[in-house]
């Protein structure tokens, strides 16, 4: 059992930046890859970043990159998903996940049905 609480989310103005954490919990957690995915209204969830808890794999959309950061600390168990430069494109949910036993960047590659465990999401709003 994973548990993921997703935090960090707000309105910002286009331009502006947020940093999202997700809280995990669980015995096993260090066995799964983590990552953010986002769904805005009437779209498909899509793929975001993903990290491992060693730091080693990171992997990012290749729309986004540049302007996003994820980042994860071990003592807290937490994953950070820092945003910068926003756009009202980037207006969705957003959503913490966990897979077991899989890379950072075959979390970006899989489907998003495909991950095991997911939090609530938290809220980014961006005016333009």
């Amino acid at each position: 059992q994973v548990q993921l609480v997703e935090s960090g989310g707000g309105l910002v103005q286009a331009g502006g930046f947020l940093r999202l954490s997700c809280a995990a919990s669980g015995r096993t957690l260090r066995s799964y890859a983590m990552g953010w995915f986002r769904q805005a209204p009437g779209k498909e969830r899509e793929f975001v970043a993903a990290i491992t808890w060693s730091g080693i794999s990171t992997y990012y959309r290749d729309s986004i990159k540049g302007r996003i950061t994820i980042s994860r600390d071990n003592a807290k168990n937490t994953v950070y998903l820092q945003m910068n430069s926003l756009k009202p494109e980037d207006k969705a949910v957003y959503y913490c996940a966990a897979k077991l036993g899989i890379t950072a960047q075959a979390m970006g590659v899989l489907p998003p049905d495909g991950m095991d465990y997911w939090g609530k999401g938290t809220l980014v709003t961006v005016s333009s």
